[in-house]
C-alpha cells in the first residue's frame, strides 16, 4: 500500500495582493460559476522552498539556476584553489555535454564582458550533486568525464526540493525526477472581486516650500481580502524512492508540513503586511489515495460575518460525506484550529498544537515506514 499525507488549510488574509497577474491584479479563477481569488501553487511552492533554508542543512537542499557553470566552477576552486578557472569551466561544460545538457557562452552585450557558460533553461541540482561533480572534475585531472560517471552523479543524492517538487530537463529526460508532492492553487471559499487602493505620494521638497499644493505622484494598487482553501499532498513512497532513505523522507515531509503552515508569498507585503497564519489545518495520513476537500466550496460561502466558521463547517461536512460514501478512512488525522473553528472540526481528527502535530506525524510516519521496510 502507498502512504499519502494530505494537508488541508483554511487561511484568511486581509486586503492584500500576494500573487498578481501580468496586469497587477490579484490572480483569480472561476469555480462553481463564481470568480474567486487565487494564489498559484508556484507562488506558494517558491516560499516553501525558501522556508526549507531555515530548517534543513544546506547539503539537503538544491539550487535552481541557469548559471550552473558558475556554481560548479566556484565549488572546484573552493576545493582546489590551484585549479585553473578557465580549465575548470571547460571541464564543467564538457561534463554537462556528456549528459546531453548544453551550456553555452551568453551573447556579449556592448561594453560587457562575456560571463561563464549558461544553460538555456533553469536547472535544479542538489548541493551534493554540485559538490560531487566538482570533486569528480578535480580527480579527473584534465581528463573528460564519461557519460556514465556524470549520470551517476546527477541522478543520485537528490535534494529535498528535487525529491518533493521534481525536476524536468528537456534536453536530458534521463535526469527527470517525478515529483512526490502535489500542491493545489489556493482558492477563496467565497466570491471575490478586487478593490482599488487609490493613493498619493508627497514630494518632501515641494511640501516644505511655499507652493505645496498637489501630490508628487498618484497611483492605484489592486487588492482583495479572502479566506482561502489550501491543499497539498505527499506520496511518501515516491519520496522514499527519490531520496533513497526512509528517515530522510520523514524529515522532508515534516519540513514541508511546517513550511506549508508558516510560509507566505511575498507580493506587495511591504504595502499590506498580510502576515497571517492558517485558521485551521487538517493533516491526514492515508493508505488508499490522496483526497482534496475543495468541492466543499463549489458552492461559494455567502455569509458576510463568520466566514471562517462557515468555511470550517463546510469543510467538515465534505470530509464526513466522502468518508461515509466511499469508506476512505484515514490511518491518522490531526486538527490544528483556532478558537471557535475547533468546535466545527470536532471528529475530523486529534486536536493538536503545531508542536504536537509535528511530533505525532513524525511518530506515525516513522512507524509506517518501519513496517514497510
Amino acid at each position: 500500500m502507498t502512504t499519502f499525507v494530505d494537508i488541508h488549510a483554511l487561511q484568511t488574509l486581509p486586503p492584500s495582493n500576494i500573487n498578481r497577474d501580468d496586469t497587477g491584479s490579484p490572480k483569480s479563477a472561476f469555480f462553481g460559476g463564481v470568480q474567486r481569488q487565487r494564489v498559484s501553487s508556484q507562488a506558494w511552492k517558491s516560499v516553501i522552498r525558501r522556508d526549507f533554508e531555515s530548517h534543513l542543512d544546506r547539503s539537503k537542499l538544491g539550487v535552481r539556476t541557469r548559471l550552473v557553470a558558475d556554481k560548479v566552477v566556484a565549488r572546484i576552486l573552493d576545493l582546489a584553489p590551484e585549479f585553473d578557472a578557465e580549465k575548470a569551466e571547460t571541464a564543467v561544460v564538457e561534463a554537462f555535454k556528456a549528459a546531453k545538457i548544453k551550456l553555452e557562452k551568453p551573447k556579449k552585450k556592448e561594453d560587457e564582458e562575456v560571463g561563464r557558460a549558461v544553460s538555456g533553461y533553469l536547472i535544479l541540482l542538489s548541493n551534493q550533486q554540485i559538490d560531487k561533480l566538482a570533486q569528480a572534475i578535480i580527480d579527473a585531472n584534465g581528463e573528460k568525464l564519461v557519460a556514465k560517471d556524470v549520470k551517476e552523479i546527477l541522478d543520485t543524492n537528490h535534494s529535498v526540493d528535487i525529491a518533493l517538487f521534481g525536476r524536468m530537463l528537456a534536453e536530458a529526460a534521463d535526469f527527470n525526477v517525478d515529483a512526490a508532492c502535489q500542491v493545489a492553487h489556493a482558492l477563496s471559499v467565497h466570491g471575490s472581486e478586487p478593490d482599488f487602493d487609490y493613493y498619493t505620494a508627497v514630494d518632501d521638497v515641494v511640501r516644505s516650500s511655499d507652493d505645496s499644493t498637489g501630490a508628487g505622484m498618484i497611483g492605484t494598487i489592486e487588492m482583495a481580502a479572502s479566506t482561502f482553501y489550501r491543499y497539498a499532498n505527499i506520496n511518501l513512497d515516491a519520496l522514499n524512492a527519490n531520496l533513497g532513505d526512509t528517515s530522510a523522507s520523514v524529515k522532508a515531509t515534516l519540513a514541508f508540513v511546517r513550511a506549508f503552515i508558516n510560509s507566505m508569498p511575498t507580493g506587495k507585503q511591504n504595502s499590506f503586511a498580510a502576515r497571517t497564519l492558517p485558521d485551521a489545518v487538517i493533516v491526514t495520513v492515508r493508505n488508499d489515495r490522496p483526497i482534496s476537500y475543495v468541492n466543499a466550496f463549489e458552492k461559494a460561502i455567502t455569509e458576510v460575518e463568520g466566514r471562517r466558521v462557515a468555511a470550517a463547517r463546510a469543510l467538515a461536512s465534505e470530509a464526513k460525506n466522502i468518508e461515509e460514501a466511499y469508506g476512505y478512512e484515514p490511518v491518522a488525522s490531526y486538527v490544528l484550529a483556532l478558537g471557535d473553528l475547533k468546535e466545527e472540526l470536532v471528529g475530523l481528527g486529534e486536536s493538536v498544537t503545531l508542536k504536537g502535530l509535528l511530533e505525532s506525524l513524525e511518530a506515525q510516519l516513522t512507524a509506517l515506514t518501519s513496517q514497510e521496510s
